[in-house]
């Protein structure tokens, strides 16, 4: 199913260039037109050693498609790239058209998804760049996984993961980096859901991530509440009372070299952030991590903040793996128009954080 080139993929310890596979996604959302933007700019293909994964005929045709449009950004030529080519079934291919998701789209995205893992897992690449999938398409095409994360996860044998999002300011430098709780699930379950043994587990991956890929060792984190107000003494809720801030309070004394701040109310905890990212001379201190209880607590303000800037980041995997933080936004797919910021993103920080492990192992 895989036709493997490899002629330029040597060991990242030899050439001192991250080996990235990139998978093109969704092949009928903008996946596919953001990696033909971002491989265009000079900064990304002279530093990385980066590898598209996808089905090459059909990034073939996005690129003469786009190329057709006037006053189009730089896009690269998929013959100056090194590809690994998922062939795919005549049937599935046909049935793939731009803008409309489906069975055909997701069990392409799927596969794509599968051979850059097992070759990462083989050794072949340092980290994964993921682009954009759609949920619905994969479901459609009977693959019912919440989302890339937890695939991965079970395709690298890890019961411990998490979501971070990274994103730096292009006002002030500032990272901001925001870990979910909890990430895919209906808003009525999350309540159930949280347990003090899920919280330290998420606490234990993002102080992990920020020694390991960040070099921060004694840092400061701020973990939200989860009612309105942190529950206003249990006006407004119990779980602060009844388990949140216990649990806080004895991981305050597992961890005496971490500032744990918390639990913050909601709808002040990312004032700091905020402040921080667009210059306010006001801020002071602003954490390193920020753990959000669940999906849009977190997703929310780091959007309003990053929205083309922010990386999905799964941390507790053997290998790094970004991602943009946008979806496959069918309704423009095809037309030009993407927005390639947040896939550079992606890939720079997938870059680094490679570059940063192998530093630290060398300690």
């Amino acid at each position: 199913m895989y036709q493997n080139n490899f002629d330029n993929l040597v060991n990242f310890s030899k050439n001192n260039r991250p080996r990235l596979a990139l998978t093109l996604g969704d092949p009928a959302g903008i996946g596919p037109e953001v990696i033909l933007k971002a491989l265009a700019e000079p900064e990304i293909s002279k530093k990385y050693d980066v590898t598209v994964v996808g089905n090459r005929d059909l990034l073939g045709q996005t690129y003469h498609k786009l190329n057709l449009i006037e006053n189009l950004a730089p896009l690269v030529n998929p013959d100056e790239l090194s590809v690994i080519h998922v062939q795919l079934d005549g049937e599935i291919k046909d049935q793939i058209i731009a803008g409309i998701g489906n069975a055909a789209s997701g069990a392409a995205s799927f596969a794509y998804m599968e051979c850059a893992i097992a070759q990462t897992l083989a050794g072949k690449f340092d980290a994964i760049v993921t682009g954009p999938i759609a949920k619905s398409a994969w479901k459609a095409a009977g693959y019912n996984y919440p989302g890339q994360t937890e695939l991965l996860a079970q395709k690298s044998g890890v019961d411990r993961f998490g979501m971070l999002f990274v994103a730096r300011s292009p006002h002030t430098g500032w990272t901001l980096r925001a870990i979910l709780a909890t990430t895919h699930i209906p808003l009525r379950q999350v309540a159930d859901t949280l347990t003090p043994e899920l919280l330290t587990q998420k606490l234990d991956l993002l102080v992990e991530c920020l020694e390991k890929d960040f070099g921060i060792d004694r840092g400061r984190i701020a973990i939200a509440g989860l009612n309105p107000h942190s529950g206003e003494q249990g006006q407004l809720g119990h779980e602060e009372q009844d388990w949140l801030i216990p649990w806080l309070e004895q991981e305050r004394q597992n961890r005496p070299q971490l500032q744990l701040d918390g639990p913050i109310p909601p709808d002040t905890m990312w004032v700091k952030p905020g402040q921080a990212w667009y210059g306010n001379s006001l801020v002071q201190n602003p954490a390193d991590g920020y753990l959000a209880l669940y999906h849009d607590q977190g997703l929310i303000p780091v959007k309003l903040m990053a929205f083309d800037r922010a990386v999905n980041t799964s941390i507790g995997l053997p290998f790094v793996r970004t991602s943009p933080d946008h979806g496959t936004a069918f309704d423009i797919a095809g037309k030009g128009i993407a927005d390639a910021t947040s896939m550079k993103a992606a890939i720079h920080l997938a870059a680094e954080l490679v570059s940063q492990r192998l530093a630290a192992r060398k300690l």
